[in-house]
């Protein structure tokens, strides 16, 4: 009779539908993994070609030309598909051959999907040829830890999110130590080809290893990845070879439809503002998607603050014959009075709630912030340079820290000539809140970057905001509007005539049906006054309830919460737009191989464009390099690319700025993406940013 009992747990686990939805294999994951992926239309021929494409031109620094010279005159590389080859053409493009590929860098949804589309095109033009993944990122070069990829194991996470399949890491094969060791891995697999599929640090070193293992006879290729969507290549013209990095459509997506909800539950509850910081350490790619995506009520966009030009101090400065250069570029504190403005205008209609969208790396557009960054990445970087320990190791303590920065404070006063951190940056910096100063205190990444993501951006600018709307709320400019109706029945209901009161308590009784409280009336106090100095009451009696009932409703209660979209997004299933275009660029990745390319970044032209006018390209990354401060010191790398303030999806954006604010009565003008159903005529095929750039 036991082994029947429903209620027996070795009953219920052995129960046909237990097993059913307990499965890790659902029906989501099913559809995704039998969907095959369209092929761009050169990949319908049995082979391809490369032409040579010298109409796009590149600015060459001159660094990149001294140490990646046999790289450096690559040109565009046009992939044309071809039918019927001559013989010494097919045994050259279809030889057996050894291919590694390696994820470096935080995940990006669509990963698995290019080693899908490099292992089929590899094993159609030889089943002989073996790919090889790299474990846990370049360690796996360095350390010869690598698995062979099957079949099996692709079909297995195909379409996919995550680089599970091989996992990834952050480390840079940036010494001979650590080249030699790469090298002596790629001898001993025997390796024809090595796929780095990263950001632009990766590429950058996909660059570097390329032109080391050129002698090897070892091809290297990258693949452009990073949900932040600041890979975007264009060519000194202007002429655009890479519009958007694998992994930003899915990341905007999913973040979007969060951020949608709280949108939903913004306008339900009407108590809260959601505070969104989403991921872009240097550019402000996702927040432009997610605005287009969502039309939350505020979007900061970094790059625009860079334009700012406070006009008013200008104005002082000229009266005194003077030149304010502080005020070209965006302060900390203005940006603070930009958003409560949003949020005071929004109360005087009712609605003392919304959401607000914020790049991590607005901090880095803010121009005072911007300096100390900068003063601080240099001191730290010549503390390092010249002492055998750490800067973090010997000052553990914030306390240590400020100290060191006060002595380098006095040193300036007493020596001329040294002035890196001077008396007014220490006056400036202890003003900062603690927690802050912390922050722009704390280690800096591999990159020698400043992790802006682990700086709390919103409790800052927050911090700022919530004081100066107790300042407003103080001086009687911050009011929640309440309806006149709402108004006149609650004092109907309680016996009072609301025609009469309604000119004491409110400053626009007669013309206007959101009413406003009178800024003088800022505490019940100010309100008995006002009501007593009309002798609606005398001194001895109280405010009538339902009087003190509607003031009470005028008073705004700041409320937050706060979000941080990032790694949910960049861990989500891939959009069908990721799917495609990163299938799309395995194959593109075989096809350079097969045709001998080295120190190219695989790449598809017109993704703006509907699919029927991709064009897979190889794109020479040499060109693409500069120099640029890291760690203190001048280095070659691929530059990221910012948000364009001249691009139709900027100016669109900009152009809808007061109509998803919604400060007007009526309802918000919140957008709905929905989740990422990667099936279904209604999924939309391409990021709007891409979609609205074309159009421009």
């Amino acid at each position: 009779m036991k082994d029947k009992d429903p209620n027996n747990i070795e009953v219920l686990l052995k129960n046909p539908e237990v097993q059913a939805v307990t499965n890790n294999i659902n029906q989501e994951l099913i559809e995704r993994r039998k969907y095959i992926p369209p092929k761009c239309k050169v990949f319908k021929s049995p082979y391809t070609l490369l032409k040579e494409d010298d109409f796009f031109n590149f600015n060459i620094d001159e660094e990149a030309r001294k140490l990646l010279p046999n790289i450096i005159h690559n040109n565009v590389q046009i992939l044309v598909g071809l039918d019927s080859p001559e013989e010494s053409f097919k045994d050259r493009y279809c030889k057996k051959r050894h291919i590694g590929i390696v994820f470096s860098g935080g995940p990006a949804p669509g990963g698995h999907n290019v080693i899908a589309g490099l292992y089929e095109a590899a094993k159609k033009a030889n089943p002989k040829t073996k790919i090889y993944g790299f474990l846990l990122g370049p360690d796996g070069i360095v350390e010869n830890e690598a698995i062979e990829i099957t079949g099996s194991l692709v079909d297995a996470y195909r379409n996919l999110g995550g680089f599970t399949m091989i996992k990834t890491g952050r480390t840079k094969i940036d010494t001979k130590e650590k080249m030699a060791l790469s090298r002596e891995t790629c001898k001993r697999l025997g390796l024809d080809a090595l796929v780095i599929v990263g950001g632009d640090d990766s590429n950058t070193n996909a660059a570097f290893l390329a032109q080391e293992m050129i002698e090897d006879n070892v091809q290297v290729i990258g693949v452009p990845k990073t949900i932040d969507g600041d890979i975007q290549v264009r060519d000194a013209d202007g002429h655009i070879l890479c519009a958007m990095s694998f992994g930003f459509h899915t990341a905007a997506r999913a973040f979007s439809n969060s951020i949608s909800n709280l949108c939903t539950d913004s306008g339900s509850d009407v108590k809260y503002w959601h505070i969104c910081k989403v991921m872009g350490r240097v550019a402000s790619h996702l927040a432009l998607e997610v605005a287009l995506q969502t039309h939350a009520n505020m979007t900061l966009i970094g790059e625009d603050l860079c334009d700012f030009i406070d006009k008013k101090r200008i104005e002082e400065a000229a009266k005194k014959n003077d030149i304010d250069y502080t005020a070209y570029g965006m302060t900390l504190r203005h940006l603070s009075r930009v958003i409560c403005n949003g949020i005071v205008r929004r109360a005087e209609v009712g609605k003392n709630y919304g959401v607000i969208v914020i790049p991590e790396g607005i901090l880095e557009f803010v121009n005072e912030i911007q300096v100390f960054i900068i003063k601080l990445n240099t001191i730290i970087a010549e503390y390092n340079d010249t002492h055998d320990t750490d800067f973090h190791t010997d000052f553990p303590a914030l306390e240590d820290k400020l100290e060191y920065l006060r002595r380098l404070a006095r040193r300036s006063r007493e020596e001329q000539r040294f002035s890196v951190w001077n008396t007014r940056d220490d006056d400036l910096f202890n003003d900062i809140p603690g927690f802050f100063q912390e922050g722009l205190l704390m280690e800096r990444d591999s990159h020698g970057n400043f992790q802006f993501s682990q700086v709390k951006t919103e409790k800052v600018l927050m911090g700022l905001v919530n004081d100066y709307l107790n300042i407003l709320k103080e001086n009687g400019s911050y009011k929640i509007g309440i309806e006149k109706s709402y108004y006149r029945k609650v004092l109907g209901k309680g016996g009072l005539d609301p025609d009469y009161f309604g000119p004491i308590i409110f400053k626009n009784y007669n013309d206007a049906e959101l009413l406003l409280v009178k800024p003088s009336i800022i505490s019940v106090k100010t309100l008995k006054m006002a009501l007593e100095k009309e002798q609606a009451i005398s001194e001895a009696e109280e405010i009538p309830k339902p009087i003190e009932k509607i003031y009470q409703k005028s008073v705004p209660k700041f409320k937050t919460q706060v979000h941080f979209y990032g790694y949910d997004g960049r861990g989500n299933n891939p959009t069908r737009f990721d799917c495609n275009y990163t299938y799309n660029l395995g194959l593109t990745v075989f096809s350079l191989i097969a045709n001998g390319s080295t120190g190219q970044m695989a790449a598809i032209r017109n993704l703006e464009k509907d699919f029927e006018k991709w064009e897979p390209i190889g794109i020479p990354i040499a060109p693409l390099m500069h120099l640029e401060e890291r760690k203190g010191k001048l280095t070659l790398v691929l530059e990221k690319s910012i948000v364009d303030v001249n691009s139709a999806s900027f100016r669109i954006v900009k152009a809808f700025r007061e109509k998803w604010l919604a400060a007007v009565p009526g309802d918000d003008n919140y957008r709905h993406p929905g989740p990422i159903r990667f099936a279904g005529e209604s999924e939309e095929d391409r990021p709007i940013t891409l979609v609205l750039n074309a159009l421009g």
